[in-house]
């Protein structure tokens, strides 16, 4: 079934002015949503793409975020220690958490402590389970990346994951390294209120193209597949990776 996405895109000359607008939508959607519901539930992503997104919402937003209010969860993770390098948690507690006054209730890491990555993906499953509802929308906003293949989240084509319609949270083998990850899927994705996704560099004008235009298959470009049952998509673009 495909349904009536409301997409956006919004384009600017670099990832610089691109991050500075998203932090200051992401700082007027919170304050709304804590105005009008009590909290706010944001998933973020992982790699290098956020890191200035972060600085902008750690400083210029710091004091009129009202931190308390808002839950933050992952949109994946790799299987490692939550202090190996190359850790999504770790890149977003240097680059935003360490920097703000959020209590540590608030965080919601995947966890990657169990011997098997099915058991954790099992854990963080039944953690969102018991927050979100079976019906309705999930998060109040998704921020996702997208890698040059049209991967987004740890969704990569063709993999087996593309095609769950149950399960929130699953572990996956992916064609990179580590290789080991656990990723949420498109049934909680698609339920979001928001989906911000952040995409620079000349690399990913192919993939971006057909995820923005849905000309792909899901299963060759996986960002092609997050269209929100009742919500809205915005792409926030650099001009090297999106040409009108």
């Amino acid at each position: 079934m495909v349904h009536d996405v409301k997409s956006e895109i919004r384009k600017f000359s670099n990832l610089d002015e691109l991050s500075a607008s998203a932090a200051k939508e992401i700082n007027d959607l919170i304050n709304e949503v804590v105005s009008r519901k009590g909290r706010f539930t944001i998933a973020l992503s992982g790699g290098n793409t956020p890191r200035l997104l972060h600085h902008y919402l750690a400083t210029t937003y710091r004091d009129s975020i009202p931190w308390n209010s808002v839950q933050i969860f992952f949109g994946d993770e790799r299987y490692v220690s939550h202090d190996d390098k190359q850790s999504n948690y770790l890149m977003v507690k240097e680059t935003l958490l360490d920097l703000i006054s959020i209590p540590l209730t608030n965080i919601h890491s995947i966890p990657t402590s169990f011997i098997n990555p099915n058991e954790a993906a099992q854990d963080y499953e039944k953690r969102l389970r018991k927050i979100f509802s079976d019906t309705g929308n999930t998060f109040d906003l998704v921020l996702l990346g997208m890698g040059k293949e049209g991967h987004t989240a740890s969704l990569f084509p063709n993999s087996p994951v593309l095609d769950e319609k149950e399960r929130w949270v699953i572990a996956v083998e992916a064609p990179a390294i580590p290789k080991n990850r656990i990723t949420l899927t498109f049934p909680i994705l698609n339920r979001a209120s928001e989906i911000y996704f952040l995409v620079s560099g000349a690399e990913k004008a192919e993939a971006l193209g057909a995820a923005v235009n849905r000309i792909s298959d899901f299963h060759a470009c996986p960002a092609a597949g997050v269209h929100p049952s009742n919500g809205n998509v915005v792409w926030w673009v650099d001009s090297t990776a999106y040409e009108d």
